[in-house]
């Protein structure tokens, strides 16, 4: 266990922020079994319902508002989420609530909640392997995404936030090549009230959810869910606690011990929860700093197919060549958008997919000088879902990673620049 380089920064506000005020909430997001909902994450489960719940799917919710700016950070135990449901949300928002400016989706990637494409209205493609769209299903979630956000939004007070970083060396691995590039930086956001109760607390960490496998059929939020559990023990009081992955596209989480995936999972979540626990400890917190978000839209490039997607993504979610082009053309929009969050001096920068952790390392790098900021943090899959996202050379040796990536080689670049101009945006507005 290596906890070094450890990085503390306290968010210094600029003289024009007002006192900035904070609410918290989670909701249980697991579908009730008489539901029959399919697990996401592997072809192979065939779309078959999940056995039971070995432990809840939860989505939790840290609304913040300062200088009439109010944002919304949700995380949820789901696969990813598919294009429409952040607008679909929104809409039921709308009424009795003051507009957000912000609102942020980050999915766990937990592979064995709630599956993406059973929650995509487009999906009309009746294919087991891909997932069968389920409107129970959809608007189920979209309840309780809804009341999640209006209970953090209800009652507000005056809080303080800061963040801190620490290098883990050997937590994760690059799952394409041994030795490569692998993102290490562990990240903790604290908002506590302002008489040092705490609210609530992110942790943002970079890798798969994968131990469960296909076999694996109860529900469960993987090793994120058992970072959060023990993580709200460590630190009581009621605390909320959020999880975001990050681009975590070629990351794998490295095993800790543990005969099964659920063992290797609450290992995995329990020790990580307790270096996440050192790093809350030592955050510095300020009642006043800056909040700014801002939105890019994206004209993706054209969608295509990688040479390698019928032996290996096609393969495992049963594409036959005759109903390729039909599953693009209903599931992988033509446009998308990205956005950045800055909180004082750290920036969340919104992916819409799996972006590999070189890129995503060098988005940090550039957005932190866009936007003039100590810090940044990819929030992976942020919003819906789109693809795989690969530096060229990358996407041009294939595997599996490149032929769930359905815009071609120059998919990362154009994401990664409109986010340095959303990070750029973000500056002027402080």
């Amino acid at each position: 266990m290596l906890f070094a380089l450890a990085i503390v920064c306290v968010m210094g506000g600029a003289p024009q922020s007002s006192a900035l005020r904070g609410g918290a909430a989670e909701i249980d997001l697991t579908p009730p079994m008489s539901m029959k909902a399919a697990l996401g994450g592997y072809g192979e489960r065939m779309s078959r319902p999940a056995t039971g719940v070995h432990d809840p799917l939860l989505a939790m919710a840290l609304v913040l508002e300062e200088s009439g700016r109010r944002v919304a950070i949700v995380t949820a135990d789901v696969l990813a989420f598919p294009p429409d449901v952040r607008n679909a949300l929104l809409q039921r928002l709308a009424s009795g609530l003051p507009a957000f400016d912000g609102l942020i989706l980050l999915p766990s990637h937990t592979h064995a909640g709630i599956d993406m494409t059973a929650i995509a209205p487009r999906n009309d493609l009746g294919i087991p392997q891909l997932g069968i769209f389920q409107k129970e299903l959809l608007d189920f979630t979209l309840e309780r995404l809804e009341r999640l956000v209006r209970n953090a939004s209800q009652s507000l007070v005056a809080v303080k936030l800061g963040w801190a970083q620490a290098r883990l060396r050997g937590w994760n691995q690059n799952r394409r090549t041994d030795g490569a590039t692998v993102d290490d930086t562990l990240t903790v956001i604290r908002c506590d009230r302002l008489d040092g109760r705490p609210l609530a607390a992110l942790v943002q960490w970079t890798a798969h959810p994968t131990f469960l496998g296909p076999a694996d059929m109860a529900f469960s939020a993987g090793w994120p869910g058992f970072m959060r559990r023990e993580l709200a023990t460590r630190i009581g009081g009621g605390v909320t606690t959020l999880y975001a992955n990050g681009a975590q596209g070629d990351q794998a989480p490295v095993s800790r011990g543990g005969a099964t995936g659920y063992e290797q999972a609450e290992h995995y979540g329990r020790d990580l929860a307790g270096e996440a626990y050192r790093v809350w400890a030592r955050v510095g917190t300020t009642a006043r700093l800056p909040i700014a978000v801002a939105y890019r839209p994206v004209t993706l490039p054209e969608r295509r197919w990688h040479p390698d997607f019928m032996k290996t993504g096609g393969a495992e979610y049963g594409m036959a060549p005759e109903i390729a082009q039909r599953a693009l053309d209903r599931l992988a929009p033509e446009s998308t958008h990205v956005s950045c969050l800055r909180l004082g001096d750290l920036l969340i920068v919104g992916v819409p997919g799996e972006l590999a952790a070189g890129p995503g390392l060098r988005l940090k790098r550039e957005a932190r000088t866009a936007a003039h900021a100590r810090g940044a943090i990819i929030g992976g899959l942020a919003d819906e879902w789109i693809s795989y996202m690969l530096d060229a050379s990358e996407y041009e040796r294939g595997g599996y990673e490149a032929s769930v990536s359905f815009y071609g080689p120059t998919l990362a670049q154009v994401i990664s620049r409109e986010a340095v101009e959303a990070a750029r945006a973000v500056r002027k507005a402080r």
